[in-house]
């Protein structure tokens, strides 16, 4: 499980509120595993009830999770809205979506024979890599300038186009272009340095 792996020293962080610790995980990549602990095991029961597959659910809270810390400046703490709604609001669009990707796959999937699946990669030894390279980027993302990670979140993670970016961002697509450029570079210097740390 994703608690398992993250790990962080107990110096009376236990004690920090849920949106503390978010807060502080931007700055304090480790400190997010204050949420892991706390929130996985109810996360995971609610998407085995949505999914019914032990590994969608694992998969679903896993991309949970990362969103969590990737759109953590968008939580503000409000009267009546706890950070566990919030997180269950994630969870819960996370594996809607995943569970109608699904259904419109079923028709087109073949069942394979058991002599099969030998020949299958080890999906968990992938899913341990894909969850390593995951915390690789995000520690990276969070060791950037934060406009040089808004321009690589809004185009890489949320999907638009340099167009619709320099339209939010009140930018020319020229400048778009450069500062993407720019990020992506901050990023590979950032990613490459931790390999080697």
């Amino acid at each position: 499980m994703l608690a398992d792996i993250m790990s962080f020293s107990s110096l009376n962080l236990a004690n920090l509120s849920d949106a503390e610790a978010l807060a502080r995980s931007r700055r304090e990549p480790e400190l997010f595993a204050i949420l892991v602990r706390r929130y996985e095991a109810a996360l995971l029961r609610r998407a085995r009830a949505i999914l019914k597959s032990p590994e969608d659910a694992e998969e679903a809270v896993q991309d949970a999770f990362t969103k969590m810390y990737l759109y953590a400046d968008t939580y503000h703490p409000q009267e009546g809205a706890s950070f566990a709604s919030w997180a269950y609001t994630i969870l819960n669009r996370v594996a809607y979506t995943r569970y109608r990707s699904q259904t419109g796959e079923r028709g087109r999937r073949a069942e394979l024979d058991p002599e099969h699946y030998e020949s299958l990669p080890d999906a968990r030894a992938e899913f341990i890599e894909d969850l390593s390279i995951r915390n690789e980027v995000v520690a990276a993302l969070a060791k950037l300038p934060e406009a040089a990670a808004r321009i690589l979140r809004l185009q890489f993670i949320e999907g638009k186009t340099q167009e619709e970016i320099a339209q939010s961002e009140d930018l020319s697509i020229p400048a778009v272009k450069t500062r993407v450029h720019r990020a992506k570079k901050q990023f590979k210097e950032v990613y490459d340095s931790q390999k080697y740390d």
